[in-house]
């Protein structure tokens, strides 16, 4: 092996500065280190498994509960939706004792009535089975009159409060017949 040249003055000094031989660093700490740190991946790859699987469970859980209350909302519009019927409300109406209204009458923004109003009668009921007018408590509650007072077609109250005004007792404008309104 050749020897290495002995070295002066500067070089010297600069040479000392440096180790002499091959330095061997410590592989103790290095290899500890890189264990440290893939078993610290390791055990947080573990804790994120297990929040997300957590997760998942809550996830399925909330998604089992809101079909659960769908489908009881569901029933509930469906049940909303048999009692709305219409046959449901004429068969619930006529078991208050209620009866089908007699013929309308309107009244125009200028005062007038257009229409003769006709009065309900239990007999208009149009059911299987009405029941018998002895059986309506058809009493009025204090206060009202035994008998309503009729309007007369030549006397209309006057709208808002005002004072009444006589109609021409024949009158010359067309009295239309009231129409049914559909769905109702």
């Amino acid at each position: 092996m050749p020897r290495k040249p002995e070295l002066k003055g500067r070089a010297a000094r600069l040479a000392r500065l440096f180790p002499a031989g091959r330095a061997k660093a410590a592989r103790t700490p290095f290899v500890l280190l890189v264990v440290l740190l893939l078993g610290g991946g390791l055990i947080v790859l573990l804790v994120l498994n297990s929040a997300l699987s957590e997760g998942s469970f809550k996830l399925a859980d909330l998604q089992k509960r809101t079909q659960n209350l769908t489908d009881e909302e569901q029933a509930l519009q469906r049940t909303i939706d048999a009692y709305s019927a219409p046959d449901a409300l004429q068969r619930r109406a006529h078991e208050l004792g209620m009866v089908p209204g007699g013929d309308p009458a309107f009244l125009d923004p200028n005062g007038t009535v257009k229409g003769v109003p006709g009065a309900a009668t239990p007999e208009a009921a149009v059911l299987e089975g009405p029941p018998a007018p002895e059986a309506l408590d058809l009493t009025p509650p204090p206060g009202l009159p035994a008998t309503p007072t009729p309007v007369t077609g030549a006397q209309h109250p006057a709208p808002f409060g005002g004072t009444s005004a006589t109609a021409p007792a024949a009158s010359t404008t067309p009295q239309s017949a009231p129409t049914p309104t559909p769905g109702r």
